[in-house]
């Protein structure tokens, strides 16, 4: 495991593994159910743990509640967990006028956080939902205790193609020629779909259990059969997007120095969708950043490396605990 930090580094030994779990990888997703809550209506995933402490989980684009099954187990011992399909994500259907720009992510995450009245939270984010989290973290500091980003989606404009679980996704939503690349697309099978995302989304595919892809390949199902779900993840796409091509000075690079939580940032060194070569950067903008890189870990430590991203969430909670962070 190479730990690095622009600042000091992260000496603190990591909890003992009898504080955890032991790692279940046939734990099925934790149940759902609708929450409303500040006006907000989403569909969560919660995981029992104490009460007097929560831990809140954001996905990243494409992906759901269901992303955090395996680390919410690893840290139920410390904290009750709320793993949310974001709006126009999962099951969650997106209200009226949501504009899916990140910035409309976050402030719709902070009013239902708000709204469930948990107090400060663990917050994680993964991919998009690790911008959405700077984004709530920067303007709404009451909110959260600590931060931890796995592959945040900091801007990063290398060629798209080859960062999709398709190459054929950005001719597909294109006017006029898109249509032909969205049929193409839509003769997948579900288990091809699901296939295709763990490609990009982990540095070993083969590691990933068969149930967890049959998991996947329902939900690709699921979603089909959502009337406003092939939309919504357009959206999204191009909300990112925007993040990205915004000026300098609304820049998420600029959003980061307001950041006052102390901050863990999780990187996979084989992450295809977001380069680990920002990771440096992102931690040095944090004022409370430390950095922690895994080799042979994609896109979503969480997922690949349950048990590594829990021992350094639980050593980001002692320091908090303690103040040496």
């Amino acid at each position: 495991m190479n730990l690095t930090s622009e600042r000091a580094p992260l000496t603190r030994v990591p909890l003992s593994d009898a504080t955890r779990p032991p790692l279940d990888t046939t734990q099925l997703p934790w149940p759902g159910e609708h929450v409303e809550a500040g006006g907000v209506r989403l569909h969560v995933r919660r995981t029992p743990g104490p009460a007097d402490e929560t831990a809140v989980y954001v996905h990243g684009l494409g992906g759901s509640s269901m992303n955090w099954t395996d680390l919410a187990g690893q840290l139920s011992l410390h904290a009750q967990g709320i793993a949310v399909d974001m709006p126009g994500a999962g099951r969650s259907e997106p209200p009226p006028g949501h504009t899916f720009d990140l910035a409309d992510q976050a402030g719709t995450l902070a009013a239902f956080l708000r709204g469930l009245g948990h107090g400060p939270v663990h917050l994680f984010g993964n991919s998009m939902g690790g911008a959405s989290a700077m984004i709530l973290a920067a303007r709404h500091p009451d909110l959260v205790k600590t931060l931890t980003l796995i592959s945040p989606a900091v801007p990063d404009l290398r060629p798209l193609p080859n960062r999709m679980s398709d190459p054929r996704i950005p001719f597909a939503m294109m006017p006029l020629i898109g249509e032909r690349f969205r049929r193409q697309l839509a003769a997948l099978t579900p288990m091809q779909r699901a296939q295709q995302l763990v490609n990009l989304c982990f540095a070993d595919p083969s590691m990933v259990p068969q149930h967890r892809m049959h998991e996947t390949a329902n939900e690709f199902v699921e979603r089909a059969k959502i009337a406003w779900a092939g939309q919504s993840l357009m959206s999204l796409t191009l909300g990112l997007f925007r993040a990205w091509l915004v000026p300098p000075s609304q820049s998420l690079w600029r959003i980061m120095p307001n950041i006052s939580a102390p901050t863990l940032v999780i990187w996979g060194a084989k992450d295809k969708l977001v380069t680990v070569r920002k990771a440096p950067r992102t931690a040095r903008l944090l004022p409370r950043g430390r950095l922690l890189v895994l080799p042979r870990t994609g896109h979503v430590a969480q997922m690949e490396r349950p048990e590594t991203v829990a021992r350094a969430a639980l050593g980001l909670w002692e320091a908090e605990q303690d103040g040496s962070w």
